[in-house]
């Protein structure tokens, strides 16, 4: 099965974002730095917002943004230098006036193999203040649940 395939995820219907590990992600124990899987958890969430209809572009024009609140993270494997990765995302959970959480597989494209696993509980942010704000119309309408976890 190809690791891509809806199949072969934790929960169907993903988002995926593809990436290769290029040199600038690899760290002295020359795998991939545990801070740079934050960063392409960060691509992914974005890739799906916008497929989703909130670029950044509305977040800056509605002064809203989803921040991160609270990150569960668990590291099970290492990634290497030019692996080829698809990072899987879905909104398991929305209030849909303040909160959602996401989780996350990212796999090893090559032999399917899961390197890591996370939650990311994100909350409405007004951008000028850096408080908590409700939703505007639009994210509400985009941040629905993708799938049930």
């Amino acid at each position: 099965m190809n690791a891509l395939q809806d199949g072969a995820w934790d929960l169907p219907s993903p988002h995926v974002h593809r990436l290769r590990v290029g040199a600038d992600a690899i760290d002295e124990f020359r795998h991939v730095n545990n801070a740079v899987y934050l960063q392409w958890l960060d691509l992914a969430a974005w890739a799906h917002s916008a497929a989703l209809g909130v670029s950044a572009r509305l977040c800056l024009e509605l002064d809203r943004g989803m921040v991160v609140h609270h990150a569960e993270l668990d590291f099970l494997r290492a990634a290497l230098e030019t692996d080829e990765v698809g990072i899987a995302t879905w909104i398991v959970a929305s209030d849909r006036r303040l909160r959602c959480t996401r989780r996350f597989q990212v796999r090893r494209l090559a032999d399917g193999e899961t390197l890591l696993r996370a939650r990311l509980e994100y909350v409405c942010m007004n951008l000028s203040t850096g408080r908590a704000s409700r939703m505007p119309p639009e994210f509400a309408a985009a941040y629905g649940v993708t799938t049930a976890a």
